[in-house]
């Protein structure tokens, strides 16, 4: 049996019509009751280009307000935003384009020129759309949440990028779960800086409608800037990755977070211990967190009692979630496999990855990790990243946590390098911000804290990491660094 529910833009614009949705740094307010205004019209406007119910919409955009505009008024339509990457190629977006059978594209005003080569039919700016007359026609008031809303393709590291089908019924419960971990309050701003065609961004708009809570945007990372929405403009919970919390770290220097301030939510892959510690030490409530694409965002994340005892740890499974490693023994590492509402149903077009990745209603993620004898995930690395070396399995994150602790080494990677004795060793790919610093003394710190065949072979002095769009790690380019 199908369950409806109101929408919710209307149903928190009816609640809270005058309360802050949206917050920009400029100072510009934008309530629950304009948001759905400007939804609603902007979804009579797009009426024109022929989108109705199930129709496969495309949306190119970095941060922005019009960018959440534009999905609201497709769910208005009951049409699909299937969002893209900025960062992608031409060749890139124009595979997921005719993968995801894209018919409209919708763009950033700035992105607008180079998208006119891409291989769609009709392509328009915001503006564009917003100059169009608005169409006559009824809007949603309530959807089905078995529906789909949006389609986010993987990054692709482990061949062509797959379409991630998410419901209303996914976001739903990605959403009361956190709720559920972290808790509501009234004085709850959430800080959006990670892009919002992924989908850790854009879940926090979608917790925000549902939840009646006000999003502080942040266009594009600036530590200065995001630094002080958190000191002086009142976000008290931030969704950042690894680099972004060091910058801010860094950037803290003596300065404490303001009382109120109570979770910087940290995703992207493993912390280096170091830096969690460091974060402990300057009272910053920091919570990993583990989820991917098909999880609809975090589907394991340390509660508020956990934090400071479960250093290192993702937590465990949020409330309508489970959680099982392959093997099933405490302390053993194997693949992470979950399960849940909030986990996607399978790929748009793709029968042979959903059957690949799906068994028994058990989400297969690639990834590996243990838990403790108290249930608590430890994530440790990518299956694909795991580095085999004479026989020995070798985790990247665990050389780099590591290596992270040594002073004046401001960033570093690992990964495994071909070798005719031992098939593979790791070599690490370090950012330096002491000219001084040598190869003998980074191994020489490592001597002890590793064992010798974990110890990096190679140690390449690069500018700067290879990161995408989430500042997540892109490990499969660092080869390039070798080879140039």
């Amino acid at each position: 049996m199908a369950e409806i529910i109101p929408h919710w833009l209307s149903k928190q614009a009816f609640l809270a019509p005058n309360k802050p949705a949206i917050e920009q740094v400029d100072g510009t307010v934008i309530t629950f009751l304009e948001l759905k205004n400007r939804s609603q019209e902007f979804a009579q406007r797009l009426a024109s280009y022929g989108i109705r119910k199930g129709s496969h919409v495309g949306i190119l955009s970095n941060n922005n307000s019009s960018m959440i505009v534009a999905i609201h008024a497709l769910s208005y339509l009951g049409a699909v935003a299937v969002l893209f990457n900025t960062r992608l190629t031409s060749d890139e977006i124009n595979y997921q384009l005719h993968d995801a059978e894209v018919e409209v594209l919708i763009t950033a005003d700035d992105l607008l020129d180079s998208a006119k080569d891409l291989k769609v039919n009709i392509v328009k700016s915001f503006q564009e759309v917003e100059e169009e007359s608005r169409q006559d026609i009824a809007l949603l008031s309530e959807f089905d949440l078995d529906d789909p809303i949006t389609i986010i393709y993987t990054s692709g590291t482990t061949g062509f990028p797959k379409g991630v089908i998410h419901t209303y019924g996914n976001h739903w419960w990605s959403a009361i779960s956190s709720a559920l971990n972290l808790g509501l309050s009234e004085k709850d701003k959430w800080l959006a800086v990670l892009p919002y065609f992924h989908v850790g961004g854009l879940s926090i708009f979608l917790k925000s409608v549902i939840y009646g809570m006000p999003v502080y945007i942040v266009e594009k990372f600036n530590e200065q800037v995001v630094l002080d929405a958190i000191l002086n403009r009142g976000v008290t919970i931030a969704s950042v990755v690894t680099v972004m919390m060091q910058r801010l770290i860094n950037l803290l220097g003596e300065n404490r977070f303001p009382g109120y301030f109570r979770c910087m939510l940290l995703g992207g892959g493993p912390a280096p211990k170091p830096l969690l510690e460091k974060a402990n030490e300057k009272h910053i409530p920091v919570f990993q967190s583990y989820g991917m694409t098909e999880t609809s965002s975090q589907i394991v994340t340390l509660s508020p009692s956990d934090a400071l005892v479960k250093i290192g740890s993702a937590g465990k499974p949020l409330f309508p979630a489970q959680l099982r490693i392959s093997g099933n023994v405490p302390n053993e590492i194997g693949e992470i496999t979950v399960k849940g509402p909030m986990v996607t149903g399978g790929y748009y077009n793709n029968q042979k990855a959903t059957k690949n990745a799906f068994k028994d209603g058990w989400l297969y993620t690639g990834d590996l990790g243990y838990v403790d004898e108290e249930g608590f995930l430890y994530v440790v690395d990518r299956r694909k990243d795991l580095i085999i070396s004479g026989g020995e399995n070798i985790y990247p994150s665990e050389i780099e946590s590591v290596l992270s602790g040594f002073v004046g080494l401001q960033e570093v990677a690992v990964i495994g390098i071909e070798d005719k004795v031992w098939g593979q060793v790791p070599a690490a790919f370090v950012v330096v911000n002491e000219e001084a610093i040598t190869k003998a003394a980074i191994i020489e710190y490592a001597k002890g804290k590793l064992a010798k065949y974990k110890l990096p072979k190679e140690i390449y002095f690069v500018s700067s990491l290879p990161r995408n769009a989430s500042n997540k790690l892109v490990r499969s380019k660092l080869l390039d660094y070798i080879h140039r």
